[in-house]
């Protein structure tokens, strides 16, 4: 992958703590018995929202491809799915609301958008190592905000979002392994990456696997 595609990648994925130096809770009240969302709690699911959406348009952009684009797009609005029933619960506004296909409110996830779909296009081959880069990012992203969230319902969800991209990130590898290609982990450690690509499909809320 190029260079310049890590330095979006990183600079989309610094949006995710843009308020994680505030541990004071935001105005944004929970429901079902959670609390008010810390500015943390709040970026973070804006952000995952948008991030969520990042891969189901690049998946649906590839549609002609097939499998796994084609089914792995319907999960990843289910991803989304998820989120928006978060930010209805908390009243939060949906950064997506109203975006066309490829279109975000977050810069960084556009501008991003755009290199991916750049990357993707060289190639079938390239378009797959494309979504096994993004799906190694919504890992590490949703790893990375854990320390940031107490509300139950949103570690519940992500939990079950990182179950659903670990299955994701195994249809991809494999269909690039058995189409003769190779790819190498650029953003999970090595010892986590083929933890993930060389054990069965987990079964469970959100893991529905392609």
């Amino acid at each position: 992958m190029k260079l310049n595609l890590l330095s979006l990648v990183l600079a989309s994925s610094a949006a995710l703590f843009a308020g994680c130096g505030s541990n004071g809770p935001s105005s944004s009240q929970g429901g079902d018995g959670q609390g008010a969302l810390s500015e943390a709690e709040v970026d973070s699911l804006l952000f995952s929202r948008e991030e969520e959406k990042l891969a189901r348009d690049v998946y649906l952009a590839h549609a002609d491809l097939g499998v796994p684009f084609t089914e792995i797009s319907d999960a990843e609005q289910n991803h989304m799915d998820a989120i928006l029933v978060l930010l209805d619960r908390h009243g939060l506004d949906d950064p997506a609301e109203g975006q066309p296909q490829g279109a975000f409110v977050d810069p960084s996830l556009a501008e991003l958008y755009a290199t991916l779909m750049t990357e993707a296009a060289d190639s079938p081959m390239a378009a797959l190592g494309v979504g096994a880069t993004i799906e190694e990012v919504d890992i590490r992203d949703l790893q990375a905000a854990r320390p940031f969230i107490d509300n139950t319902d949103i570690l519940s969800t992500y939990d079950n979002l990182e179950r659903g991209s670990r299955n994701h990130l195994r249809a991809f590898y494999g269909q690039i392994v058995a189409s003769g290609g190779a790819y190498t982990p650029q953003y999970l450690a090595a010892d986590a990456f083929d933890a993930i690509v060389t054990t069965p499909v987990e079964r469970g809320p959100g893991a529905k696997h392609h």
